[in-house]
């Protein structure tokens, strides 16, 4: 029997996991799967071992609008019946929001499941999906230890300037300043640095998280500087469906001139925006690659563009730049779009080897580029499992010093 970590990712309409054997080093998953279509045709597939074989198992005799925690117990049970000679000891849990009380990650107990509670509002279409997916393994199994991993905890070194708004000071207070996501994929590339980037890790490195979500962070010496989310992931760069950096006069201009309801003006923002609003196509960047409208060519420009400012931005924070580095599933696989946001960077000394950057060779930046450009495939169920390793060793460590 192999003791193994379960890894958990809770989205709004998907839930991701994995099963991680138990080390405190990056090791290949036993098993990754996800359920997806949560809410209209729930289908679980699963990947055992190092087989492409996927094993694709629908759900049956659910009802259309099933909960996750209702799908989570199924599959803890179907992982507890099927897959005998995995044995759990621990669930590791993507958590959106650890507002600013957590900035590590922690084992989950009563009291800290209220205050997680409490940051509902702050990120309100993810953080009660993360608890629920704590709360169903704790009705399922009571005795299994929980550990959250915070998606904000890997920001919290950013100075105060870099966090608050120039609202009034009260507001600040209550905690409505700039949080920062992405956290736990930024924390993985930035334990891979050093082997990928030598001297220049601990130098001024921009990471560009691009994906369906997307944001940027500037590290320095491997901690983060600034980041384009802010305090919600509605924030900065554009992305498959959300706006990004947004005027605040044009939302009041929907809610107070288009007579929209709030909730309207959410979806809008949430769901209909960023290049699926731009294209009026496909929030996929390799459908709008592929497609000749014109509108789909404007999408990723925008997509570009806004990528390239923010670079810009991030370049004067830390007054420099050693490298660049592309990670999460547009910035690992578009070549297209990796040239598009570095060409223009060309005054900077940035330069692309052509054939290594088709390639997805892990340096695409030329020998006479000043700045190392880099593709590091990020990986969140790792840093998670890494994470729920470490600290449950810690622990148990602490316990036995205790009672010895």
């Amino acid at each position: 029997m192999i003791d193994v970590v379960l890894v958990v990712n809770s989205g709004s309409s998907s839930l991701k996991f994995a099963l991680y054997p138990v080390s405190t080093e990056v090791t290949e998953p036993l098993m990754v799967g996800k359920v997806i279509r949560i809410g209209t045709d729930p289908q679980l597939m699963a990947s055992i071992g190092h087989e492409a074989l996927t094993v694709t198992e629908p759900f049956d005799h659910i009802p259309k609008d099933a909960t996750h925690e209702w799908l989570i117990t199924n599959l803890l049970e179907r992982l507890y019946s099927r897959y005998v000679s995995f044995h759990p000891v621990a669930a590791g849990h993507r958590v959106v929001h650890g507002g600013s009380e957590f900035h590590q990650p922690i084992v989950i107990n009563d009291d800290n499941m209220e205050i997680l509670k409490s940051y509902i509002p702050l990120a309100p279409l993810h953080q009660q999906h993360c608890l629920a997916a704590i709360q169903a393994i704790t009705d399922h199994s009571p005795e299994l230890p929980q550990v959250a991993c915070f998606d904000t905890a890997f920001h919290h070194t950013q100075n105060r300037l870099e966090k608050i708004y120039a609202i009034p000071r009260k507001y600040t207070e209550d905690e409505l300043i700039r949080y920062g996501f992405h956290g736990i994929s930024y924390q993985y590339i930035a334990s891979c640095l050093s082997a990928n980037l030598g001297k220049k890790a601990d130098g001024k490195v921009i990471v560009a998280h691009l994906g369906n979500g997307s944001s940027m962070c500037a590290l320095h010496n491997k901690r983060s500087v600034a980041t384009s989310m802010g305090f919600s992931t509605l924030d900065g760069l554009i992305m498959g469906t959300r706006c990004g950096s947004i005027d605040a006069g044009l939302i009041l201009n929907l809610l107070n001139e288009k007579g929209l309801s709030v909730d309207e003006v959410q979806d809008i923002l949430y769901n209909q925006s960023g290049l699926l609003g731009v294209s009026g196509i496909s929030n996929n960047m390799r459908i709008l690659a592929e497609s000749d409208d014109p509108k789909a060519k404007e999408a990723i420009e925008l997509f570009c563009y806004r990528a390239v400012k923010e670079i810009g931005s991030q370049i004067a924070v830390m007054g420099g730049l050693d490298a660049i580095v592309f990670t999460a599933g547009i910035g690992e696989n578009s070549a297209l779009i990796r040239k598009l946001i570095c060409e223009p960077l060309a005054w900077l000394g940035v330069e692309l080897d052509d054939n290594a950057n088709e390639n997805n060779h892990t340096k695409i930046s030329s020998d006479q580029s000043t700045i190392d450009v880099h593709i590091i495939p990020t990986n969140e169920q790792a840093m998670i499992a890494i994470s729920t390793c470490d600290l449950i060793d810690t622990e148990i460590q602490t316990f036995n010093r205790k009672s010895a």
